[in-house]
């Protein structure tokens, strides 16, 4: 039985506990307020595009129009309309995503461009938070308040690194697939029996996130990797009702595997991917894609391994991340912004070193260096650090732009050329204009140690997500 001093201490114990909670979300709520302020300024007073040049959403919205049938747009004499297209300004910028992309567009196509711009910059903002929001929770964050002041907090950390700002930029979809995506591996095993089909969806969008199969499959969660295949067949069955010719083109005709100059240089400096870089140092496009499928392939079972470990240990976040990572390493194309998975991996070694910071300083040390690193290697440094933007109108922030690049309207007009810039990077330009992919297999060769010493740890219970590093790496 509760006696008057019991009730009193309980009180007082709870009024102390909540205010490091509480300090923890004012903080992040007045970082993330300041961070987005930031952002506001820099778009108002850097120019014209400094901060938005929404080249991509205007292809998306094109699409959009096109399966609404709208003119000049839409081509009623063609038989594939999305896919003959001529594409968008000088840089003839095709509509490269499956057609089921365009056909979630059309309705997004009945707003005026500015407000669809407004609509983007708002919902990618948002999703960036959704993402961290739900990074926490499969990190075992329960409280809300430090769960929502970490959220912000990380929010306004990672807000500007390069592929975040990048995305926002161009109007992209990449933060809204990864918040869907995680929010789709959050959900409880339990009682969701359509966990995966988001995830399918997204796949249905942009195809990469079909790497999260093999995953679900080799962590044995062969409903959710049912669930995530169902989901992707449903985005091609929409894409046939509602365009039969494109997604004949696309699907039954080899479009997805050809037409190169549709998704445009793979050697260009945008491309992050084991491809872009086997590419660049084999100085033609024909001349990488054999070294680049190996290379690949050594990615996939390399990174799945690794995603295995983490997840039987029951670090499902940890293992996500792998599975994104090993994703983004082996696309043919891998553009700067698709690097926006940084973020929930800097948020996630942030935890876990505040997580060590009491128990085992030096670990604790270990995962804000690898916080650290991923800031520094993705953040958006501005261009005035080498010299103005080059090909990339007024914008070009972060390491991969500082080496000389290829004009893309010169890939459009005369095809693989062995004088592009690229085939020719020397010194320091070979590390700062694959500052992406390096940072990206070094990561992995960090995450690779890590998983090699929880091989031992006895398998975690399945779970939703995991506070923290087991004893058997704690302690190490």
């Amino acid at each position: 039985m509760w006696t008057a001093r019991s009730r009193y201490l309980y009180r007082v114990n709870s009024v102390a506990a909540r205010i490091p909670r509480t300090r923890l979300l004012w903080a992040g709520v007045i970082a993330f307020a300041a961070v987005v302020v930031s952002w506001v300024l820099f778009d108002h007073f850097g120019g014209a595009h400094a901060g938005t040049d929404p080249v991509d959403l205007t292809v998306y919205r094109d699409g959009g129009l096109i399966v609404r049938h709208v003119r000049p747009y839409f081509n009623p004499h063609s038989n594939s309309p999305l896919y003959d297209w001529g594409g968008y300004s000088s840089l003839s910028l095709k509509f490269t995503y499956p057609p089921i992309a365009a056909v979630f567009f059309a309705p997004l196509s009945l707003f005026p461009m500015g407000a669809l711009l407004g609509i983007s910059i708002v919902a990618n903002i948002l999703c960036l938070v959704g993402a961290l929001w739900f990074t926490f929770g499969l990190l075992g964050h329960r409280d809300w308040r430090t769960r929502l002041g970490a959220t912000l907090l990380a929010a306004a950390i990672t807000f500007w690194l390069q592929p975040v700002v990048r995305t926002i930029y161009l109007g992209q979809v990449n933060l809204v697939l990864m918040v869907a995506i995680i929010w789709d591996m959050h959900q409880p095993s339990e009682g969701r029996w359509w966990k995966g089909f988001v995830t399918g969806i997204a796949a249905g969008i942009k195809l990469t996130p079909l790497i999260f199969v093999p995953y679900l499959v080799i962590t044995r969660r062969f409903r959710e990797a049912a669930m995530t295949v169902a989901g992707f067949l449903f985005t091609i069955v929409v894409g046939f009702i509602f365009l039969p010719g494109d997604s004949d083109q696309w699907w039954l005709h080899g479009l997805i595997f050809k037409d190169a100059t549709r998704t445009g240089f793979e050697g260009w400096a945008g491309n992050q991917s084991l491809n872009g870089l086997v590419t660049r140092l084999s100085g033609s496009v024909s001349a990488g894609h054999g070294p680049w499928l190996i290379a690949a392939a050594l990615a996939f079972i390399v990174g799945m391994g690794i995603a295995y470990q983490f997840d039987r240990a029951g670090h499902v976040m940890a293992a996500i991340l792998v599975t994104a990572l090993t994703g983004l390493l082996m696309s043919p194309i891998s553009w700067d912004h698709h690097w926006v998975w940084v973020a929930p991996g800097v948020a996630t070694a942030g935890h876990y070193a505040v997580k060590h910071w009491k128990t085992a300083r030096r670990k604790a040390y270990g995962f804000g260096a690898l916080a650290i690193g991923m800031i520094v290697i993705y953040g958006a440094w501005p261009d005035a650090l080498w010299e103005k933007a080059r090909n990339l109108g007024a914008f070009s922030l972060g390491f991969i732009w500082a080496p000389p690049n290829t004009d893309p309207i010169k890939y459009e007009k005369l095809g693989d050329q062995p004088y592009f810039v690229e085939y020719h990077w020397h010194g320091l330009w070979l590390l700062t204009g694959n500052a992406y992919i390096l940072g990206g297999m070094a990561l992995l060769l960090i995450l690779g140690v890590i998983a090699y010493r929880l091989r031992k740890a006895p398998p975690a219970a399945k779970s939703s997500g995991a506070a923290s590093l087991p004893a058997s790496v704690s302690a190490s």
